[in-house]
């Protein structure tokens, strides 16, 4: 630890406060009584969002500029409030005492956090009051606190504009291939023609569907699902197989996923309806056709019925379908691309960020460090 610095428990240099919910009949949604927050929120930003819950009872409270600190699965996670709110079993306040800037606990308390491990409990990892008490943070003296916390200031600053850029880029992207999907597969003429969902696919024999708690991490044979991803498991067993000769669409009953499938797979869980398109329609066509369709959530009640009831509508000409689809297949790997690409920066992003906040703590961090930010 650098010359001048020592190190300091939680407990000793700010108040901790646990959360404790009140009973259910305390709540609300029309904003009577103190803002409520259980601590199973977003926790990227700063600032907790708003509020969707008040209650009329107030157990514990955080105050405004209290470090929330989320202790219950996730553990470690923080955020600021903003205002006096009632805070439930999921989170802690951490208020910093006289001679602790409240910034610099804060980042302190993000450097931390990849560190931060909860006990484990009968249904999730949790961390009491004593257990953030105990943590341990550097503490040097009250100017280089100040002079620590401008720097990574500017810094976050700097990381968060980046960030931010990169977000816009591909959204941006995004909304481009939607608006471009919407305008080539909707806006048929004379030579296009129009079909219910149910009137566009044949039924494909499935032999079984494998539970995901059977899911195999390794395996012979994909099993493709209702949930995100193309592939969420493996299996080993020949006679679960579907036997894909044309390409299909799995369409996720409760999750309303969409997924393009031209490989050999086995169906996973309930949910997962498999749509064989009908001759006349060319598979990534169909694909590209049905992920037009704005079906309305209805929670994790099924869709598929109302899928059918919807309509599509495609050229006559299974040519012009497959030039349509090449063209949204090629706009879709500029996405992708972008999508990739997001997925590193913020990568860098976050290791950079991490590396600014060891630098920090350990009396390494000057004015240059954030310079290429």
């Amino acid at each position: 630890m650098k010359v001048g610095w020592k190190a300091a428990q939680i407990g000793d240099v700010c108040t901790v406060v646990a959360g404790q919910s009140p009973s259910g009949s305390a709540y609300n949604d029309q904003g009577v009584g103190l803002p409520f927050y259980q601590g199973k929120k977003e926790f990227r930003d700063r600032l907790i969002g708003p509020p969707t819950t008040w209650t009329s009872v107030v157990t514990k409270e955080g105050l405004p500029g209290d470090i929330l600190m989320s202790v219950r699965a996730p553990v470690g996670p923080i955020n600021m409030a903003t205002q006096r709110i009632c805070i439930g079993r999921g989170l802690a306040a951490i208020r910093a005492k006289e001679g602790l800037i409240r910034d610099f606990l804060w980042y302190a308390l993000l450097w931390l956090q990849p560190t931060i491990r909860g006990s484990s409990g009968a249904v999730f990892d949790s961390i009491n009051k004593a257990g953030i008490e105990g943590l341990s943070i550097p503490l040097p003296p009250f100017e280089e606190q100040q002079r620590i916390v401008a720097v990574l200031d500017e810094a976050f600053e700097g990381l968060a504009r980046a960030r931010s850029y990169a977000e816009a880029n591909l959204q941006s992207a995004s909304e481009l291939f939607s608006s471009t999907l919407i305008r080539a597969l909707q806006s048929g003429n004379s030579d296009w023609q129009k079909l219910a969902v149910a009137e566009t696919m044949t039924r494909t024999k499935v032999p079984s569907k494998i539970q995901r708690k059977a899911y195999l991490a390794e395996g012979t044979f994909p099993i493709v699902s209702q949930e995100t991803g193309l592939i969420n498991g493996y299996w080993n067993n020949e006679s679960d197989v579907v036997h894909v000769k044309r390409p299909v669409v799995v369409f996720g009953d409760h999750t309303r996923i969409l997924k393009y499938v031209d490989f050999d797979f086995v169906v996973g869980a309930d949910g997962t309806q498999i749509m064989a398109p009908i001759e006349r329609l060319d598979p990534k066509y169909y694909y590209y056709a049905l992920k037009t369709i704005n079906l309305e959530g209805k929670g994790y009640a099924r869709h598929f019925s109302h899928l059918k009831k919807c309509e599509i509508v495609f050229p006559v000409s299974i040519q012009s379908q497959r030039n349509i689809a090449a063209e949204l297949d090629r706009l879709s790997e500029s996405v992708q691309r972008l999508e990739r690409q997001y997925v590193r920066t913020i990568g860098d992003l976050d290791e950079l960020r991490q590396s600014l906040l060891q630098k920090a703590f350990t009396g390494e961090l000057t004015q240059r460090n954030n310079r290429s930010i």
